[in-house]
């Protein structure tokens, strides 16, 4: 117990550079099974200062997402009848991945975390239908290997748009400037994964 709030103290100490180097990518691969792209573009921005690597942020990225999403399929498959799950069946956004699914079943499959406002639900969704897992493993990773680095990039490629902007804030140090909002989301994403848990 008492290692655990010496942990917290040096935490508290650290400056956020320091903290975004050392847990970045953990709440990147968190982040983005949980939260999403925000999380994602995030980690793309830290990498772009250096605070992660880039190839590092992009391959956390991508095995969260595949990761997490093959959790959810799972949870649709075994636990289709739990309430927790009967619950996520109850939404509109439910309905209309199944409706999708239906018609354009691989495309979807592929193609479900690029769809605003059908992520967290499309792979349950897909574990309750006849789909079998062994067409459902290998888009899911092929889709999370091509989701992950395209979101990483976009983050990677708007820190670097960013940085004249962020060139006035020189006097507060650039990296400092260019890694609050990055830490800003990872932080939020974090809890919302703390949320959904609890």
């Amino acid at each position: 117990m008492a290692l655990l709030a010496m942990d917290r103290v040096k935490l508290r100490r650290m400056p956020i550079q320091a903290i975004l180097a050392r847990y970045g990518l953990v709440g990147i691969f968190l982040g983005a099974g949980i939260e999403g792209e925000a999380v994602v573009v995030a980690g793309g921005v830290i990498a772009h200062h250096g605070l992660v690597p880039l190839w590092a942020a992009a391959g956390a990225a991508a095995a969260g997402s595949c990761i997490v999403d093959q959790l959810w399929f799972i949870a649709g498959r075994r636990y289709r009848e739990h309430r927790w799950v009967r619950k996520v069946t109850n939404k509109p956004a439910f309905a209309r991945a199944l409706r999708i699914l239906e018609r354009h079943p691989t495309g979807f499959i592929f193609a479900f975390r690029f769809i605003y406002g059908l992520r967290t639900v499309s792979p349950i969704a897909i574990g309750t239908s006849s789909i079998p897992a062994s067409r459902f493993v290998p888009l899911n990773i092929a889709a999370a290997a091509i989701w992950g680095p395209a979101f990483t990039l976009l983050g990677y490629s708007l820190g670097k748009a960013a940085e004249p902007l962020l060139a006035r804030f020189a006097g507060y140090g650039l990296a400092a400037a260019a890694t609050l909002p990055a830490a800003a989301l990872l932080l939020l994403g974090l809890r919302k994964l703390r949320r959904r848990a609890g």
